[in-house]
């Protein structure tokens, strides 16, 4: 019999409450519930990290010590377990050389396109290159002086790894001397080179000084001959050295007829921008560079240049006696205001003259001076106050486009590679389709161009029609990337996989989540089953089967709430979740828009990169929600010109907004705060109570208490961070890691505090009965409960449990917050400052990760902001945030190109009424679904009663003999460890 069915038995991982559920194979199941309720610890921490941790098994010791290791789940058994991927947010690469196209791998098959049937141009004139002779190479060779020394080399090896042992002993059999890496060495019997290096071999055929004959022509005969040997040599390649000048490669196979450039041989590295073949000399294939920025390096334009105009390198003597010798010789009128110089001028001072007069005046610029003044420093601290002086500009050399010269001339029907991947992916993918190759092409292109234009159809499929595949990595979304690795899934047609998804649907508007539901769906049907972490609505209704986990977070959830359809789990009255599916909850924070005060911000003339020049009013004292389909300007609106230039007037930040005429309106405010997802600690270190600043006050409190008092003990003495009170055999974390090779490395609790982090002087001192340790592994809301007598603390902890935050422990590692609890612990954090009532929040997508409750909860905190006084402006995809907003401003109609306007400005109800907005479609769908009823009541959480699991026969997962005994053994080996460290603890003591 076939197997129908996942089961899981007594998982237990993190807040997992034994639970056994049962996935039926080959479907599309959604796994939901609270932030917090174990939604991931089921999905990826118990299910994917078992079926990974299997298929990794299988492999070799020696391959597994090469791979990531997953921990073993605690779980007591997993059935009918397919090998799983995981498609995470996390996953994005942050690489600057990594972009859409390498990270789909389509560039790969673009680089083999164009390396096999590009046409090659000359870089300078534009004209086809084509084939050179080598009495062409000769002839002009010899249009040189007379008496020039050239040194004519056979390039064997160019840019390989090996020992190229044969190919040394040859040369030295044959008598010839050899340049290895571009020094000339002798070749000894039984060289080697370096095996893992790349290396460049070059045989030195002649060295030849060209001479005039009797009749006074040029002496070719010697000079024919060592070209004629190099040729044969090196398959058709040459290099030319002149004595004191540049050495040239030539090619019998593409030279330019009127320019004489030749090009080597094309080869898919030459259109890698991660190769030293093709990537580009001056940014080395990133596009851009890291230099010194005229708008910071000079303070202030309205003056002279050496009265007040420049910053850095205003203190140097040297500096300043160069400047003012080379304005003198180019007569420079060093008098007047930096602003009122030519542009030419400017240019001269900043960047210095050409390289031939620079070396004779020894000016290379204000740049040129800072840039030796960096390179040459010793101190850290003085690299980075220079650093501040710093932008990444566009390469000049390659116009942001990464590649060398050469390979940007070769074409494709007419497109060079980067023009290709600088199209939406929508336009490249009609253009790819419209290629055209007869012949022997044809046959070499055909299946590459049908490899492209899958894999671009899978994109577009997903709904990332307004990216394109030379945009970086790193400025993706979690969304976006992980709907990129959806589509690559897709396009692989495996099948009997177990995909495990968190959130595909975070970034995406309404108008594309079918697409995504629909991708979901096609994995589906290829035969594999589909596990997805979600809260959107859309995607639960589609759901072939659902898990429902809570009924509410941390202590309070890990139970299986309800497994069954949609419909079933709507019915469940014990279901938070089904609830808001089944509309008896409403998610209503406010019943009408407010009145507008007339007070607002206004960003005129925005044209950052897809922006039409736009006009935006962005009113003060209201909720105001950007909307619109993904890649329609709203990021670039909002955080690139707005928040930035906010930044720039408020703190006198160095990061330059976007393109844009001005910011209207930015006095009215005291103060600006970006509120984002990144982490809010990268170390396990970091935790709630030291990102809130309530450890510091609970230390002190501990120091305040008599006990501490007469022990002498200081606030510090409550730091896991110092030496003192912390537990010296693990250094505070608590536990220690073994390293196990080829098998993940194992962390254990320590065996001297038992994972408590302080040692047992400083565990005896106690406030309210609870020791430091014990305060830091109470969740937030006990926490509140315990400490709620002391003011200072209550105060910040009652807002994080406002926010929604009540679950999560107050000593938590920051590196296990998802990024919506990252966000909303920010917010907490504003929330507990004291408020001016002139402040402006910006949020990006905060309801990430967040359920429908969670939604509700944090709308009710942003009205209480706006309540005292204060804007709140978020860019955001939920139709839920975006009803309730006092104001839109819907971005569109498209995303890419076919965006960067603003289609409409208004109430919510006005929007709807927009037949052009995407947005308002779906604001008037919701309206005759759901109109406006009064505010629906908040949940009330229950103890779970009549926990359905899905399990045919429960009876059959009774403990086996064996995993009862393997049980014994393991409290066994528990117990003697325990033992163990508290014998080590009484002798640490005695």
């Amino acid at each position: 019999m076939s197997i129908s069915h996942i089961t899981v038995r007594g998982a237990r991982h993190h807040n997992l409450k034994n639970i056994d559920v049962s996935i039926p194979r080959n479907s599309l199941t959604v796994v939901t519930g609270l932030s917090g309720s174990g939604k991931s610890s089921l999905a990826f921490d118990t299910i994917y990290a078992e079926g990974q941790r299997r298929y990794v098994e299988t492999l070799s010791a020696y391959a597994r010590q090469f791979l990531d290791q997953m921990e073993r789940p605690d779980v007591d058994a997993i059935d009918g377990l397919s090998p799983a991927i995981s498609i995470e947010q996390k996953t994005t690469s942050r690489s600057p050389r990594s972009t859409v196209g390498t990270i789909t791998e389509i560039y790969d098959y673009l680089r083999l396109l164009w390396a096999s049937v590009g046409k090659p141009h000359c870089p300078q004139c534009g004209h086809e290159i084509s084939r050179q002779s080598a009495d062409q190479i000769v002839e002009r060779v010899v249009a040189l002086k007379p008496g020039e020394r050239i040194t004519v080399l056979a390039p064997l090896v160019r840019g390989r790894k090996g020992e190229f042992r044969e190919e040394l002993e040859a040369l030295d059999q044959q008598g010839f001397r050899a340049r290895v890496d571009g020094e000339m060495i002798g070749i000894t019997e039984g060289m080697r080179l370096e095996k893992r290096k790349n290396h460049t071999i070059e045989a030195v055929v002649d060295r030849v000084i060209l001479k005039l004959d009797a009749e006074g022509k040029p002496d070719t005969r010697r000079l024919e001959a060592s070209v004629q040997k190099a040729l044969q040599m090196a398959s058709g390649l040459v290099v030319i050295a002149i004595h004191g000048l540049d050495e040239t490669l030539y090619s019998t196979s593409m030279a330019c007829p009127d320019c004489g450039i030749n090009v080597p041989k094309l080869e898919p590295r030459s259109f890698s921008f991660n190769s030293t073949y093709g990537a580009c000399t001056e940014c080395n294939g990133l596009g851009s560079i890291y230099d010194f920025d005229p708008g910071k390096t000079i303070t202030d334009w309205s003056k002279p240049l050496l009265d007040g105009a420049m910053g850095p390198g205003a203190g140097s003597a040297y500096l300043l006696r160069l400047i003012k010798l080379f304005a003198d010789k180019n007569k420079i009128n060093l008098k007047l205001a930096f602003e009122d110089l030519t542009e030419d001028q400017q240019k001269l001072l900043l960047y210095g003259p050409p390289r031939s007069e620079a070396a004779r005046t020894g000016f290379h610029g204000i740049f040129g001076y800072l840039r030796d003044t960096v390179e040459e420093s010793k101190s850290d601290g003085f690299r980075e106050y220079y650093m501040q002086y710093m932008s990444a500009t566009l390469c000049p050399a390659c116009n942001g486009k990464r590649l060398r010269p050469e390979s940007l001339a070769v074409k494709v029907d007419g497109k060079s590679i980067s023009d290709f991947t600088s199209l939406p992916l929508d336009e490249a993918m009609q253009s790819a389709q419209t290629f055209h190759f007869t012949g022997r092409e044809k046959l070499i292109a055909d299946r590459l161009q049908r490899e492209v234009i899958e894999r671009l159809e899978f994109l577009n499929a997903v709904g990332l029609s307004y990216l394109s595949l030379n945009r970086s990595a790193a400025t993706l979304s979690g969304g976006e990337g992980q709907r990129i690795r959806l589509a690559t899934q897709i396009g692989s047609r495996l099948r009997g996989v177990l995909y495990v998804l968190d959130e595909p649907s975070i970034g995406l508007h309404q108008r594309d989540n079918m697409k995504l539901i629909a991708a979901m769906e096609n994995l589906r049907d290829l035969g594999n089953t589909v596990l997805v972490v979600e809260h959107d609505e859309d995607t639960i209704r589609k759901a072939d089967y659902i898990l429902d986990l809570g009924p509410g977070a941390g202590k309070n959830g890990g139970y299986l709430i309800e497994s069954g359809t949609p419909a079933e789990m709507a019915a469940n009255p014990n279901s938070v979740t089904g609830q808001y599916i089944s509309g008896k909850i409403d998610i209503r924070s406010n019943d009408a828009p407010r009145a507008l005060s007339g007070k607002e911000i206004v960003v005129e003339g925005a044209t950052e990169h897809n922006l039409k020049n736009v006009t935006a009013h962005f009113p003060l004292g209201a909720l105001v929600v950007i909307t619109g389909v993904s890649g329609s300007g709203k990021s670039t609106l909002v955080n690139d010109i707005l928040y930035r230039s906010l930044a720039k007037f408020l703190y006198r930040s160095k990061d330059e907004p976007g393109a844009h005429k001005r910011v209207i309106g930015i006095d009215q405010l005291d103060k600006a705060v970006q509120i984002d997802q990144s982490p809010i600690g990268r170390t396990p270190r970091s935790n709630p109570a030291t990102y809130t600043g309530v450890f510091t006050q609970i230390r002190e409190y501990f120091a305040m208490l008599p006990e501490s008092r007469e022990r002498g003990y200081k606030s510090g003495r409550f730091s896991f961070n110092v030496q003192g009170g912390r537990c010296e055999a693990c250094q505070g974390d608590g536990q220690r890691r073994i390293e196990m090779n080829f098998l993940p490395d194992v962390y254990v609790l320590c065996e001297v505090c038992n994972g408590r982090r302080y040692n047992q002087e400083t565990l005896a001192v106690k406030l309210n009965g609870l020791s430091i340790a014990d305060i830091l592994d109470l969740p937030i809301a006990d926490a509140l409960v315990a400490l709620g007598d002391l003011p200072n603390i209550k105060q910040k902890l009652q807002t994080l449990v406002d926010v929604g935050l009540g679950y999560i422990h107050l000593g938590q590692s920051a590196t296990t917050l998802s990024g919506g609890e990252a966000q909303r612990m920010k917010l907490a954090k504003e929330l507990s400052k004291r408020q001016t009532g002139r402040t402006l929040y910006l949020l990006d997508e905060p309801t990430t990760g967040l359920h429908f409750d969670d939604v509700r909860k944090l709308l009710e905190v942003l009205q209480r902001l706006v309540g005292l006084g204060n804007s709140v402006l978020i860019i955001e995809h939920n139709l839920d945030v975006i009803r309730n907003a006092d104001w839109l401003i819907d971005m569109g109609p498209e995303g890419g190109n076919g965006g960067g306007t603003v289609v409409g400005a208004g109430t919510p109800e006005q929007i709807a009424k927009i037949s052009a907005s995407h947005t308002g479609f779906f604001l008037a769908k919701l309206y005759e679904e759901r109109p406006y009823t009064k505010r629906g009541p908040a949940p009330a959480y229950v103890a779970p009663v009549n926990v359905k699991t899905e399990v045919a026969n429960p009876t059959k997962f009774a403990p086996s003999v064996e995993e009862r005994a393997a049980k014994r053994k393991a409290a066994a080996k528990a117990a003697a460890v325990k033992s163990k460290a508290k014998k080590a603890a009484r002798t640490k003591i005695a």
